[in-house]
């Protein structure tokens, strides 16, 4: 199975429009692969708190229709990143898209976990509910975004659910860039999953962005990662060694936690 990882610089001074068609041409131009993979919110940059309001998109907006167009143009599942959604019956929420090769929406997931503490997205967006998984004929996507990859009780539910295949999209500063990396492997190591983490180039907000988007297999192994400007990370990995892994090292067999409700005492 071939992924490629779309790594966009958003450096401040190029419109939301432009930035759309860019992307565009760059999904287009992955024709030949079987997943493409956009980072969290591309559009406005996940650190632009006070554009969330005026470039928020209903669910069925421009950014749906360019990338709902782009994954049917390049035959490709693609997931096509998240975008500040504005739901006409609620709060603003980061959304991230999935479309089949025709075209179709595949899945749409409402963050979860969003980052901010007392201020920025934690306080401008509403949280998601429901875990997202997705079936492709190869294998099963889970559907994390950014911060969500700090808390691995996600990753069990979505092990829990299929996933075999953990995509994440995210807009994760440099200056944890250390975090980025420990934790994608540690989620691939514990899930015995493998993970596919596409973050943004530049900088944006005064916020210099990590890069470094990263694929890990389910042994926790670094297969391929990119450098800090823009770029398209291509990799070529198999499904297979997921339940290969599984049947080799059965831990998630020896799970105690979680399954059932704990005694107290």
């Amino acid at each position: 199975m071939r992924a490629s990882l779309i790594q966009i610089d958003v450096n401040e001074g190029e419109s939301v429009e432009s930035r759309r068609r860019r992307v565009t041409a760059l999904v287009r131009e992955q024709a030949g692969a079987d997943l493409v993979v956009l980072p969290e919110l591309w559009t406005t940059g996940a650190f632009a708190y006070e554009e969330f309001a005026t470039e928020a998109e209903p669910l069925e907006g421009p950014t749906y229709e360019a990338m709902a167009k782009a994954a049917s143009d390049a035959g490709v599942w693609l997931h096509a990143g998240s975008i500040p959604e504005r739901d006409p019956d609620g709060p603003l929420y980061n959304t991230s898209l999935v479309f089949s090769p025709s075209g179709e929406l595949a899945a749409a997931y409402r963050k979860i976990h969003r980052f901010g503490f007392d201020k920025g997205e934690a306080v401008l967006m509403g949280a998601g509910r429901e875990l997202v998984t997705v079936r492709l004929p190869e294998t099963t996507l889970g559907v994390a975004t950014c911060y969500d990859l700090r808390f691995p009780e996600l990753f069990r539910g979505l092990v829990d659910a299929g996933a075999e295949t953990m995509v994440l999209s995210a807009g994760w500063p440099e200056r944890r860039r250390a975090h980025w990396t420990l934790l994608a492997q540690a989620r691939a190591v514990e899930n015995q999953a493998f993970v596919l983490a596409c973050g943004t180039a530049g900088t944006h907000a005064g916020v210099p962005q990590a890069g470094h988007s990263i694929v890990v297999d389910p042994w926790g192994e670094v297969l391929a990662e990119a450098g800090a400007g823009e770029e398209i990370l291509t990799v070529d990995f198999d499904p297979a060694r997921v339940a290969t892994t599984r049947e080799q090292f059965p831990a998630l067999k020896d799970r105690l936690l979680g399954l059932e409700p704990p005694t107290h005492r």
